[in-house]
Formats: C-alpha cells, structure tokens, sequence
C-alpha cells in the first residue's frame, strides 16, 4: 500500500516539476509585451476596416454593415481605434439553400445561409498586401410555420446577423494571429 502511495507521489512530483518549468514558456496573446514592442491589442486597434462595397438596398450590404461594425469592435472595443497602420478589405457573397422541403407543401421547412469572405490586409504606408485570405459562414435556420411570413423573415434575419458576428470573429482572430507572430 505505501508502495503505491510512494508511486503516486513521484508521478505528481513529475508533473509539478513539468508544470514549474515550463511555466513561464507561455505569454498571453493580449498581454502588455514587456520588450517594448507594442501590445497585440495595439496593433488591432490600428486597423482600418474599410466600407465593404454591396449595391445599396440589397441584402448583402446590411449584412456587410453588420459584418463591419462587429469587426471594429473586436479589434477596438468601440467605433474607432488609433492612427491607422494597416487597411482590411472585404468582399462577400452569400448563398441560401432549403436543406429540408415539406412534402405536401414544397415549401421549406430548414434553410441554409452562408457568407464567403475573401479579405485583404494592406500596410497603409506601402498599399502593400501584407495579408490575405478567405473564410465562410454557414447557419441553418428552421422556418417556423408556412403562413407566418413574418417569423421566416425574422428567421432569416437572424441567421444572417450570426453568420456576420462568425465571419467577424474568423477575421479577427486570423489578423490576432498574424500580428502576434510579428508580421
């Protein structure tokens, strides 16, 4: 039995030994850097986020807008940040599918709508692409009934606003990374 205890006791002593020594290998990403490099949280905040371009009154441009505002609020926590030092463009496009049609009806019953995303980061003393890359979007959504127009609108509305906050949120942690690994 002390045997065992004994075992038990030199596997934990391993572990914390481990733990203790690799303890200070990890920085936080959103930590204030003490080699006077600017914080990750500062280079965020210096990011344009252009107006995305959509044809006014289509779908796609409150989307865009949506896609836009949660964007600069990840990256400055309010409506605008420092002196711009990098510029992100952004184009979407999106899709809509009927993943199940009622049988009786031939209307949808479940709905598909996806974002795809390309974007672009550019140095703004340069215009020089420092980044760039694509990501996506896809949320299903029911459709509550077949007369209550309404509530498919609202359905669809809110699919739309959660496949903008994810776009925003692949964006942003893409740009996180790429700043934190020192550009």
């Amino acid at each position: 039995m002390s045997w065992a205890k004994g075992r038990i006791a030199a596997r934990l002593f391993a572990v914390m030994t481990l733990a203790a020594l690799t303890g200070g290998c990890f920085q936080p990403m959103y930590a204030t850097r003490t080699d006077g490099q600017p914080a990750l949280r500062e280079k965020l905040q210096g990011v344009e986020v252009a107006p995305i371009a959509a044809p006014n009154a289509a779908r796609i441009a409150r989307v865009g807008q949506e896609v836009r505002n949660a964007l600069m609020f990840k990256l400055y926590g309010s409506a605008t940040g420092m002196a711009p030092t990098h510029r992100l463009e952004i184009r979407l496009t999106q899709t809509r599918s009927s993943l199940i049609v009622d049988p009786n009806t031939a209307l949808p019953t479940i709905e598909n709508y996806g974002i795809d995303a390309s974007y672009v980061l550019k140095d703004s003393a340069t215009d020089k692409v420092v980044m760039s890359g694509n990501t996506f979007a896809r949320v299903s959504y029911d459709v509550p009934g077949q007369t209550q127009r309404f509530a498919r609108s609202r359905a669809f509305r809110d699919a739309e606003d959660r496949a903008a906050q994810e776009i925003a949120e692949n964006i942003q942690t893409r740009m996180a990374s790429f700043f934190y690994a020192g550009m």
